[in-house]
């Protein structure tokens, strides 16, 4: 096969699933010998990508500006003209305006992810959103997202593609993370030994539930002599006050000795290495859920709430007899709810949690492997060819 030039195209190269995915498909284009490479304002996995055989540009591509999304357009089809670009690929809205129409002048493909579920509110914020669905291939991170698209956007139909986010499972096993990682880690946070650990990874934001968890863990810190840590792990990202606001409910709550805001964590295995429960809760729908996955992957008994992809993620009765059981799902903003759930999981019985985390382990190695996610990736790719293409036209409803 020809050696490709694939551009992927990101406002910021930092934490998050759509910044993981991305050097995750450099890694695979550069182990199959093709070239990889990514524009971004930059961030921590610049690094990584280049370790990787990866190359990277910076442009400031975070910007939403009608003038710099012009910029950029023109810096980006610079770009593909003087390295050879055969196929673009965006994976955010405003960097994806630009990408779109330097593709289009280019004469080369144009792909897109529908990372997350935007909000569209009136006809305006649906017009920003369409371009998301404008690629000669656009890609879905879950059916829950596929149908999402496809309601939105119908002029999408017979492009749409699903491919799960995947994740490195073998990393995630517990069996391939040392004992010095985990002394670290426990270290770092003062997780004392013998306590259970309740562990929630997600950025701090509103919508990511953190306020509604902080509820859940002083309600069974009230009915029950049950001891724990829980420890919600994310970067605020600038958010101060949400981060103020966080540390206020806890004191408040009493919880100020058993709850830790220990900022991003770098080293995820590790944490689901020392944890007995993993949360998510999301008050607003995952388009996928990669920390639900990821808990699944590392033998941790799960909790999410039941929005957006949940249900292909988590398996639980009605949808699969209790034997299948991966996890639980609860409804959102259900603090009572999500408890209870808490409480469940670390009641389980050593032979009642094996089972569960066997199931869990079996259906994220069928389903939601970093190999199968490259591998459904890279066939998009191939499907696309260096001919010059009209942009797809939106719908009335944008």
């Amino acid at each position: 096969m020809t050696r490709r030039t694939v551009l992927q195209v990101i406002p910021e190269l930092d934490t998050g699933g759509a910044e993981r995915t991305t050097v995750d498909i450099a890694a695979a284009l550069v182990a199959r010998g093709d070239r990889a490479l990514v524009a971004s304002q930059g961030g921590r996995l610049v690094a990584e990508l280049e370790a990787i055989g990866g190359e990277h540009v910076t442009l400031p591509l975070a910007t939403k500006s009608p003038l710099g999304l012009g910029r950029n357009a023109a810096a980006l089809t610079r770009l593909i003209a003087a390295e050879g670009v055969d196929l673009v690929h965006a994976r955010s809205r405003a960097p994806a305006w630009s990408a779109l129409w330097a593709a289009r002048r280019s004469g080369v493909p144009f792909v897109t992810t529908y990372h997350g579920i935007y909000k569209q509110t009136n006809r305006a914020k649906a017009l920003y959103n369409s371009v998301m669905a404008r690629g000669d291939a656009v890609i879905a991170n879950s059916r829950y997202t596929a149908e999402l698209i496809a309601a939105r956007h119908p002029v999408a139909a017979g492009r749409i593609a699903v491919v799960y986010r995947g994740s490195d499972l073998d990393a995630l096993d517990p069996a391939n993370v040392s004992g010095e990682r985990r002394a670290a880690l426990r270290a770092a946070w003062s997780l004392p030994e013998g306590v259970p650990v309740i562990l929630n990874v997600a950025r701090l934001t509103g919508w990511k539930g953190q306020r509604v968890l902080i509820d859940a863990l002083a309600r069974l810190a009230r009915e029950t002599d049950r001891p724990f840590v829980a420890v919600l792990a994310g970067d605020a990202q600038g958010r101060d006050d949400y981060l103020a606001a966080l540390r206020t409910q806890i004191d408040q709550a009493g919880l100020s000795d058993r709850v830790r805001l220990p900022g991003h964590c770098a080293d995820v295995p590790a944490a689901l290495a020392l944890a007995d429960v993993a949360v998510v809760a999301s008050t607003e729908p995952e388009a996928f859920g990669r920390a639900a996955v990821e808990a699944q992957a590392a033998g941790v008994p799960v909790i999410a709430t039941d929005l957006g992809a949940a249900r292909e993620t988590v398996r639980t009765p009605p949808d699969v007899e209790e034997n299948a059981r991966t996890g639980w799902r609860v409804p959102a903003k259900d603090a009572p709810a999500l408890s209870a759930a808490i409480a469940a999981a670390l009641s389980l019985t050593p032979d009642a949690r094996a089972r569960l985390t066997k199931s869990a382990r079996a259906h994220v190695h069928a389903s939601f492997s970093l190999a199968a996610m490259c591998e459904a990736t890279l066939a998009v790719y191939d499907r696309q060819r260096r001919t010059r293409r009209a942009p797809p036209q939106p719908s009335k409803s944008g």
